[in-house]
C-alpha cells in the first residue's frame, strides 16, 4: 500500500495541481506508450477535483496499466492479476468516504479478471475504472489478449486469432454498470471530460480507453483515430444532440427498424430530425450503440449511459439500518457462541 505524502495546503478545501498528483517513482512506460496521456490526463483531473489526496485510492492488478497507482501520489494498491475489482470493493465498503478508482487493462480486466469486473459493475459498487485497451498483452511482449481482432496475427496466434473478441462497452451495459463510456489516449479534452464525469458519478463506473500500444500492436486505432480521419470515423455521444458526424457535418445515424443505419443530410429527403437524439438514461439505446464498429459504423465516443441508482454501499448500509429497527443492535459474542458447538481436544 502506498501513502500520499500529506497536503502543504488547508485539508479543507484542497487546491492542487497536476504536480500534486506526480510521485518521485520513474515512469517505466514504453517511450511513447499511450499510458503517459492516459496519466497526464487524470492527474490533470484528479488535482481539479477539490477532494484531499488522501481520500483517493487508485487500485490495479497486474499489467502495464497497472503500474498507475506508483504514479500518482494518492493512496495506491497494486494487487494481483484481475482481482483489482475485489479489492476496492472492500475498500469501498469498509471506507464509503473514499473515492476509490481501479486501473487495468483489456487482458487484467477481460480476461483474468472478467469475472470480478462483471459482478463490480453488476453490484453498482461506487468505483470507478479506468480500462485500457489497446487489444493486446504488452507486459508479457504481444500475445493476443480478449480484444483482439479475429483474425490478428501475433506471436501465441501465428496463422491469425480465431476467437471472437469481447467488446467491452457490450459487455459492461449487459453488467448493468450506471456509467458507461469510451474516450482515446490522444484525444486529451474529450478523455478529461469522460475521467470528470467518472468522478462525478455514484455507483459503478466504466470508461474504455483506446489506448496504443507502440511496441506491440502500434497503429491500432489509426483509421478512426488520427487527426485527419477521426470526424469521419468518430461519432461523439451528446446527451439530447442527433448523432451527427463527418468533416462537413452532413452524415448521421437513424434506426430503421431495429436496425442503426448510416445517411446522409439531405440525400433522399432526410433531415436531422430522422436521426437519433442520443439519450444516456436509456440503456437499450445506449446497448445498440455500443454495437457500432469500424469499419461498417463511425466508433462512438463519448457517454453511452448515465443513471443513478442505489450504489451497493447504501444498499448495504440501508438494510443494516433496517435490521436493527427491527431486531435491535446485534451481540457478536451471542452469535458466535449460539447453536451447536463442540471442543476440539
Amino acid at each position: 500500500m502506498v501513502a500520499p505524502t500529506q497536503p502543504q495546503t488547508a485539508p479543507q478545501a484542497p487546491k492542487y495541481t497536476k504536480k500534486d498528483f506526480q510521485t518521485d517513482q520513474e515512469v517505466r512506460w514504453c517511450p511513447g506508450c499511450g499510458d503517459y496521456a492516459i496519466l497526464n490526463a487524470a492527474q490533470q483531473v484528479f488535482a481539479q477535483l477539490g477532494l484531499p489526496r488522501h481520500n483517493l485510492v487508485m487500485v490495479s492488478g497486474i499489467g502495464c496499466s497497472s503500474r498507475f497507482p506508483y504514479y500518482v501520489n494518492t493512496y495506491g494498491f497494486h494487487t494481483i492479476h484481475g482481482r483489482a475489482p475485489a479489492v476496492a470493493t472492500g475498500i469501498k465498503l469498509a471506507n464509503p468516504n473514499l473515492q476509490v478508482w481501479v486501473i487495468t487493462g483489456d487482458g487484467d480486466g477481460l480476461s483474468i479478471g472478467g469475472n470480478h469486473l462483471i459482478h463490480a459493475l453488476r453490484r453498482n459498487v461506487d468505483l470507478k475504472i479506468l480500462l485500457f485497451n489497446n487489444r493486446i498483452y504488452g507486459l508479457t511482449k504481444g500475445q493476443y489478449s480478449p480484444t483482439s481482432e479475429l483474425g490478428k496475427l501475433n506471436k501465441s496466434a501465428p496463422y491469425g486469432t480465431v476467437d471472437q473478441p469481447i467488446n467491452p462497452i457490450s459487455l459492461a451495459l449487459a453488467a448493468e454498470a450506471t456509467f458507461v463510456a469510451r474516450s482515446v489516449d490522444v484525444y486529451a479534452k474529450h478523455l478529461m471530460e469522460m475521467i470528470r464525469r467518472m468522478a462525478e458519478h455514484r455507483g459503478s463506473a466504466f470508461l474504455e480507453i483506446y489506448q496504443n500500444c507502440n511496441v506491440f500492436n502500434d497503429r491500432a486505432f489509426e483509421k478512426f483515430t488520427e487527426r485527419d480521419v477521426r470526424d469521419d470515423w468518430n461519432v461523439v455521444l451528446e446527451h439530447g444532440k442527433p448523432l451527427i458526424f463527418g468533416k462537413n457535418r452532413d452524415r448521421g445515424i437513424r434506426l430503421n427498424g431495429l436496425k442503426l443505419e448510416v445517411v446522409k443530410l439531405g440525400e433522399n429527403g432526410v433531415t436531422e430530425k430522422d436521426l437519433i437524439v442520443h439519450d444516456e438514461h436509456n440503456p437499450p439505446l445506449a446497448y445498440l450503440l455500443s454495437r457500432m464498429n469500424f469499419p461498417q459504423f463511425p466508433e462512438p465516443v463519448g457517454v453511452f449511459r448515465s443513471d443513478r441508482l442505489p450504489t451497493l454501499e447504501e444498499r448495504v448500509e440501508n438494510q443494516i439500518a433496517e435490521v436493527k429497527k427491527k431486531q435491535g443492535e446485534g451481540d457478536l459474542r451471542k452469535l458466535l457462541f449460539s447453536g451447536d458447538l463442540w471442543e476440539v481436544k
